[in-house]
């Protein structure tokens, strides 16, 4: 019966592992306090940075600064400053970026220019008002996520060395792994649970975030607004000319218009 001390063992990982994930994600699913953020209408910033953080923050700056003309993103992958002035801080940052030479590789403009303090204070003010998942939460549910992986792991090597030590008499095997199905099926089944509940809230938006991105109607808007409203959701693949595309992803798309 030795080999019951690994199957305790087994659910003392799964059961501390679990309950520390769903701890994380009640706080990361925590509704803003009452008057905050729910009925507000989100800025195209905004909606980026809950669709996809400081990543497509930037990518929704190039992609305005290159269709106003003041950047150029050529489909070799790099940017140049046509207007060295900015409009505002996210494109002061990513002028800033570039630097003086006025061209830089738009790769390492993104990197630069999503750590600057004006993404930075869009993202604090997005978490104050209850419609951003504050960085610790997100940290936390990733963290509780692999933890409850490393116990799915751990519970499957801890049968297999219990198998290993069994007296080798038929029949003596199935119970054993019955008994270790349990907590596997316990943290398989707080993973599969956690990629449809919890996903949605372990990046970016809050429950209020993701159901004021959902509220986003782009067909109402003008032309020009609801293109960047889509690059502001979906990304990069909102935009339809193949040399911008190429340009944002690092010239790795295909140049199709040869």
């Amino acid at each position: 019966m030795f080999w019951v001390l690994f199957l305790l063992a087994a659910w003392t990982a799964a059961g501390i592992s679990c309950a520390r994930l769903c701890h994380a994600a009640v706080q990361a699913a925590r509704p803003a306090p009452e008057g905050q953020g729910g009925k507000r209408e989100l800025s195209l910033y905004e909606a980026a940075f809950l669709a996809g953080g400081p990543h497509r923050v930037m990518e929704l700056t190039l992609v305005s600064m290159h269709r106003r003309r003041r950047l150029l993103l050529a489909h070799t992958g790099w940017a140049t400053v046509v207007d060295p002035e900015g409009e505002d801080d996210l494109e002061r940052s990513v002028i800033g970026a570039i630097g003086p030479a006025g061209q830089a590789r738009i790769a390492a403009v993104r990197t630069a220019a999503s750590a600057a303090d004006a993404v930075r204070a869009l993202a604090d003010r997005l978490v104050s008002a209850g419609l951003a998942v504050p960085d610790t939460a997100r940290s936390h549910v990733a963290s509780a996520v692999r933890g409850v992986q490393g116990a799915a792991a751990a519970t499957v090597a801890l049968a297999a060395t219990a198998l290993l030590m069994l007296p080798q008499e038929q029949g003596a095997t199935a119970p054993v792994l019955a008994w270790f199905a349990l907590p596997l099926v316990l943290t398989l089944g707080c993973l599969a649970i956690a990629r449809i509940e919890v996903h949605p809230y372990s990046r970016w938006a809050s429950p209020d975030g993701q159901r004021l991105l959902g509220s986003l109607s782009p067909e109402s808007d003008g032309d020009e607004r609801a293109f960047l409203t889509a690059v502001a959701v979906r990304g990069v693949g909102a935009v339809d000319d193949p040399d911008l595309r190429a340009a944002l992803t690092g010239g790795r798309t295909a140049h199709r218009s040869h």
